[in-house]
């Protein structure tokens, strides 16, 4: 059988422009290497799977690259890219610092700082979730990222910036990477699919990309399964069913019955979307997100926050028509009051069911004043 290999490590980038939404950070590393203002400590910070140890390591190929490109790109031709590609590089040094927290996996570090790199001009030591070094640990570690050989960097990386001594975070150049969008996401696992002869819906791969909370491994993770499940053939039905996700026209029904004050059929709705093993605070709480959602569509100013595929954006701007702001207001202060009591309550699927009557009477207010 041939050996697999997961998206997340087979459409690894390994250059600059190949990271997928973090355009500024990598603008501004190349920028550095260009003009060879290199700091000796770096700090990558954010969220899970956007791209910091990535980052780091095209770092570290790129400033060890004999024909470096005039965009800072590495060549992927010499020696110490070809190792780099073949993760048998002398001059990357990894360290994971959940698992190697201590004062004497610190103290082997820095005697390994000073040995000077066979190729190449620069060592790399990326020290990954650093916030779980011991105090004893950082305290070793400080005199020697304040002061390194010349041949040495370090990338520090971590998701908890908040966790690190202001001493560390004073000593290095910091960069907080973001969450990465949805629509980039999406354009990036489509391209994946184009690669991989898989076909694929547009609002199948928008789910994914919603569903990966701005982590891009996550996503190819999600992929990987669902490629898995449909036998090469990713549709939105299927994705919805496989992440049990609730379908969004569940959202635009019962709306809608808010809307003609129609309470028997929002009930009743609520009652399938109950049946197909759905948790009311989940409900609630994706409700709330699809008013919040139709109510940016009625603006073209905060349109832009509508994070969803083209032909779900028509269908919010078409409900937005129908729904006036007051109605929307006064719906969403209804589903938080719901949200933030729901576990307090003894019968949650009445607790639930009063606030859709309550939504469906806020028209019916309004027509008797």
């Amino acid at each position: 059988m041939e050996n697999y290999l997961v998206s997340a490590r087979k459409y690894r980038p390994d250059t600059f422009d190949a990271v997928v939404g973090q355009s500024v950070i990598t603008s501004t590393l190349k920028s550095a290497i260009l003009s060879g203002h290199l700091a000796h400590a770096y700090l990558f910070c954010g969220p899970r799977g956007v791209g910091k140890t990535t980052c780091a390591r095209i770092f570290a190929k790129t400033i060890n690259c004999a024909s470096l490109g005039a965009d800072a790109e590495p060549c992927n031709q010499c020696e110490s890219c070809q190792s780099f590609n073949n993760s048998k590089s002398f001059n990357i040094h990894e360290l994971d610092a959940a698992s190697n927290n201590s004062v004497d996996d610190i103290r082997n570090l820095i005697e390994s700082v000073r040995i000077i790199p066979q190729t190449g001009k620069y060592s790399v030591y990326i020290i990954d979730e650093v916030h779980m070094l011991s105090q004893s640990a950082f305290n070793a570690f400080l005199k020697t990222l304040e002061e390194p050989p010349p041949h040495a960097i370090f990338i520090l990386a971590t998701t908890e910036k908040h966790k690190i001594i202001p001493t560390i975070l004073s000593r290095c150049q910091i960069y907080d990477f973001n969450r990465i969008k949805v629509e980039d996401i999406a354009e990036y696992l489509k391209k994946i699919a184009v690669k991989e002869g898989i076909e694929a819906e547009e609002e199948a791969l928008q789910i994914i990309a919603l569903k990966a909370d701005g982590a891009m491994r996550d996503a190819l993770t999600i992929f990987d399964q669902l490629v898995s499940f449909s036998q090469n053939t990713i549709t939105y039905n299927g994705v919805i069913e496989n992440l049990n996700v609730l379908d969004y026209e569940y959202y635009f029904k019962i709306t809608h019955c808010f809307i003609k004050s129609d309470v028997p059929n929002a009930l009743l709705l609520f009652n399938e979307i109950l049946l197909k093993g759905f948790d009311g605070l989940n409900f609630i709480s994706g409700l709330a997100g699809h008013l919040r959602d139709i109510l940016v569509s009625r603006d073209e100013v905060t349109a832009i926050l509508l994070e969803t595929g083209e032909s779900v954006r028509l269908k919010y701007i078409e409900q937005a028509q129908e729904c006036e702001p007051e109605f929307l207001y006064k719906a969403l202060d209804i589903l938080n009051q719901c949200e933030i009591s729901y576990k307090a309550s003894r019968n949650q699927r009445l607790h639930v069911e009063i606030a859709l009557i309550r939504l469906c009477n806020i028209c019916n207010e309004k027509k008797k004043i």
